[in-house]
């Protein structure tokens, strides 16, 4: 199986997946779809798949590095704020960045 573009003259090309085989010592073509709505991405998915390419998903097809916790210091920001026991973690202008400092 594979892809085949054919053109179209005043039209778009028709894309269809197709199949060859052989009769009586002729090779034929026989179609199976017309991909022709499909999107680009899609189609181009669909040859890598026929070619035999490795698809991965995208939790696999990214690598994470080096993440940085913030989760715990939000947590801490956020307890200080409701128990009013920090003032430099007050709301407001006048005292913002003083954790900081």
């Amino acid at each position: 199986m594979y892809v085949a573009v054919i053109p179209n003259r005043g039209s778009p090309p028709a894309i269809l997946l197709r199949e060859s085989y052989r009769e009586a010592g002729k090779t034929k073509n026989r179609t199976l779809a017309n991909l022709s709505r499909w999107p680009a991405e899609r189609v181009e998915q669909l040859r890598a798949v026929l070619r035999g390419d490795r698809l991965l998903p995208a939790a696999e097809a990214v690598e994470i590095v080096r993440a940085l916790p913030h989760g715990h210091v939000l947590a801490a920001l956020g307890t200080a704020r409701r128990t009013r026991s920090m003032p430099c973690c007050r709301a407001g202008r006048r005292n913002a960045g003083a954790i900081w400092r």
